[in-house]
């Protein structure tokens, strides 16, 4: 159940551990985090320490600050009433407000606050500085409250209580950790009906995003030292109990660090998916008896278990996804702007486009349970099977071992039918103006207006257009790429006015023009059906079609991205429509902003269908969100594009996806750089695209991987990855300089 779920993943967030008071009203008998005000030296921690802490977490790679504390002391002791008076407040909530704000603010960590029973106002009023909260069940069990009970004397352990706290966050919208802990006089039917319970409350509000099922452990100088622990057979039984009552998408927790190493398999086989909080610098302060296990040491032990350990933020994936729902919007941005499509941090810092180096590969570390259905799925994509979404969305979530396998899989495909020749195309782009009409949120290219916003405004006149052309032909280009904004005073005439100017000045040059949006402009202004306006461009010298303008495939991510763009629909039919003139053209896909996996797997489909209709397609090309400079990210809307593993994913899954109808698979070194070239060239990929002479979009949105790509580098970039390059036409045929004109003949 767990598996099919979460397929092999495993999660834990990394974190430092701020106790911001060890006072608490409650006397629970086996704890030893509580203290009382003689045997601590401060009631609270300063500012300052807090601070302190917070920043070894950040330098040490954490991304959670895990604030733990008694159950609002004040009530109980005088001296909190006097420290938190001190300094400037009433109540501990108030101080603990303030220090995960300050938390947050100056080192980016995400607070997640264990701060015992609160009400709704109280969820309310931190809601704004942590990402998720937390309050443990433990247990329904009234018997365990009364005199001779754990619970005894401690009024927050009341489980009516602990439930109306648990709701209250429900209603105030807040990612919630709960749980059990188990083996502290409760039976086994208690345990079922507090988990019933958990059940139901989420339910109702959907809030709880994991369950922890802790075991107790007997701690030296409680009144509960001789208490039995319970057996990890007694813990196993509950975990499956929870998995079964809970179900299938719920995240079950247990920590690691309260079993054996050789016992944590066990815990993943019960229906464990998550290991909690571990932390590279502060000790576990609710049990100082039991070390964090290193992280190479709980890696192995996951491994072991056939899983994958990833490291998760402190709000759970399926809640950082929909973090405008659960979050508060400062939270929310760095929430998105840190995470990939499976709502797991950005861990590798790599960044399309900002000119970092690929990631090094890394081995396994054990084989991944679960192969077999992707081997299922990658035979049926090399038998030419047209995959079901669900199955290419499995292709997508692969991990471990299972992204080795599928990538190896791509590059074999790729050389059974391509070759382990990588081809390019000596060309020039020439963006002709970047004033546009339209506002997509992903461009920081286009212009609204002459008015200046990163670079000037420009319009180039058609003397200039054809004086670049033929400037590339020159050079030693085939191909010119043109594309522009969709500028005010352009019409359908503008675009064939374009194609003369540039066929009169480099007669023999390929032209590789027009996006859909701007086909679908040129017939609107005519007044002209599709076919009839991409006639008079074919006849007027335009030889293909670059497939841009396509971002998402899917109208509920173009709705977001692009709402005043064509629909899916009109980008389809404008390609159908020029595929049956005998215009070629490419496809792509422009992806990691605010999609899902879901959104990827639909986009491949529908090329793939159109593909199979028309076979008009020359090439796929993935195209990854560069963020930097694109507004929909600078707003905080948008991730900030995506991992690499899920750029190799996209190359090798577009591979095996659109086999045997496309065979030619692109990769922008622009957007990749050389050493992401080089792996994506072990990934599925025939193919690099143009020297470009001339980048602009990708460098306006921040990018920084150069305008020029020469034969030289384009060949260095093919020996990184052991093959070699071959210079091709747009059409991929050979280059063959006499019969350079015959690139420009339509296929009919």
């Amino acid at each position: 159940m767990t598996l099919r779920s979460f397929g092999p993943l495993v999660t834990y967030s990394r974190k430092v551990f701020i106790p911001l008071t060890k006072l608490c009203r409650d006397v629970c008998h086996y704890c030893t985090f509580a203290s009382t005000p003689a045997r601590v030296e401060t009631a609270y921690l300063s500012r300052e320490d807090v601070l302190a802490i917070a920043q070894a977490g950040a330098a040490a790679g954490c991304r959670e600050a895990l604030f733990t504390l008694g159950d609002r002391p004040e009530a109980r002791y005088s001296a909190a009433r006097k420290a938190l008076s001190q300094i400037g407040h009433a109540t501990t909530l108030s101080y603990l407000e303030e220090m995960a704000r300050a938390v947050f603010d100056q080192t980016g960590l995400l607070p997640h606050i264990n701060a015992g029973l609160m009400d709704e106002a109280d969820y309310t009023a931190l809601r704004p500085v942590s990402a998720s909260m937390g309050l443990m069940l433990e247990t329904l069990s009234e018997r365990l409250s009364e005199k001779g009970g754990p619970h005894h004397g401690s009024p927050d352990k009341w489980p009516a209580h602990r439930i109306e706290a648990i709701e209250a966050a429900g209603r105030a919208r807040v990612p919630f950790t709960t749980g059990l802990l188990i083996g502290i006089g409760e039976t086994r039917q208690e345990r079922i009906d507090a988990l019933v319970t958990i059940h139901d409350m989420h339910r109702r509000y959907g809030h709880i995003q994991e369950v922890i099922i802790q075991n107790f452990r007997a701690k030296p100088g409680t009144r509960m030292v001789d208490h039995p622990e319970p057996s990890l057979e007694e813990h196993l039984w509950t975990i499956a109990m929870a998995r079964l009552i809970l179900g299938p998408q719920m995240v079950i927790q247990a920590p690691p660090n309260l079993h054996a190493p050789e016992e944590l398999a066990a815990l993943l086989r019960a229906g464990v998916n998550d290991w909690g909080g571990v932390s590279p610098v502060t000790p576990d302060h609710v049990n100082p008896e039991a070390p964090w296990p290193h992280l190479a040491l709980l890696e192995q032990a996951t491994a072991d278990a056939g899983r994958v350990l990833r490291e998760r933020l402190a709000i759970g994936p399926a809640y950082a996804l929909e973090a405008d729902r659960w979050a508060d919007p400062a939270i929310a941005r760095k929430v998105r702007q840190s995470i990939d499509a499976r709502g797991l941090p950005l861990a590798d810092g790599w960044h399309a486009g900002a000119g970092d180096d690929a990631p090094a590969p890394v081995e396994p570390v054990a084989r991944t349970t679960g192969a077999v259905e992707i081997e299922a799925i990658i035979a049926a994509a090399r038998a030419g099977e047209r995959l079901e979404e669900k199955a290419i969305v499995a292709l997508f979530e692969a991990d471990g071992s299972h992204l080795d396998l599928l990538t190896r899989a791509a590059d074999d495909l790729r050389r059974e039918v391509v070759g382990d020749a990588v081809t390019y195309v000596v060309n020039r782009n020439i963006n002709y103006t970047n004033i546009c009409l339209y506002k997509c949120g992903f461009c920081a290219f286009s212009k609204g207006s002459t008015k200046a916003m990163r670079g000037p405004a420009y319009r180039l006149d058609l003397e200039e257009v054809g004086r670049r052309a033929a400037e590339a032909w020159d050079r030693g280009a085939t191909e010119v790429c043109l594309q522009g904004g969709i500028h005010p005073d352009y019409d359908g005439n503008t675009y064939l006015s374009v194609l003369k100017a540039v066929r009169e000045a480099a007669p023999h040059i390929h032209i590789h023009a027009f996006s859909p949006l701007e086909v679908s402009h040129g017939a609107a202004t005519l007044g002209l059906g599709l076919e009839a306006y991409l006639t008079r461009l074919r006849d007027a010298g335009l030889s293909t079609l670059p497939g841009t303008a396509a971002e998402i495939l899917d109208d509920e991510i173009r709705d977001i991205i692009c709402p005043d763009k064509l629909n899916t629909q009109e980008w389809l039919e404008v390609m159908r429509t020029a595929h049956r003139v005998g215009l070629r053209s490419t496809g792509t896909i422009m992806f990691g902003h605010v999609e899902g996996y879901r959104h990827w797997a639909r986009h491949l489909l529908r090329v793939r269908d159109l593909q199979a209709e028309t076979g008009g397609f020359t090439e796929f090309v993935p195209l990854p969100f560069v963020h930097m400079e694109a507004p929909i990210w600078r707003k905080g809307l948008a991730r900030s594009g995506p991992s690499f593993r899920e750029v190799m994913l996209m190359h090798a899954v577009a591979r095996l996806v659109l086999h045997p109808l496309i065979p030619n698979i692109q990769a922008s070194w622009v957007k990749l750089g050389p050493t992401g070239i080089a792996a994506a060239l072990r990934a599925g990929v025939n193919d690099m695209g143009g020297t470009l002479m001339d980048e602009s979009i990708t460098r306006a949105a921040g990018g920084l991987n150069g305008q020029l790509c020469d034969p030289a580098q384009m060949a260095a970039f093919a020996r990184e990855a052991g093959r070699h390059a071959v210079q091709r036409t747009t059409l991929y045929g050979p280059v063959n300089a006499p019969e350079l004109q015959a690139q420009n003949s339509i296929i009919l």
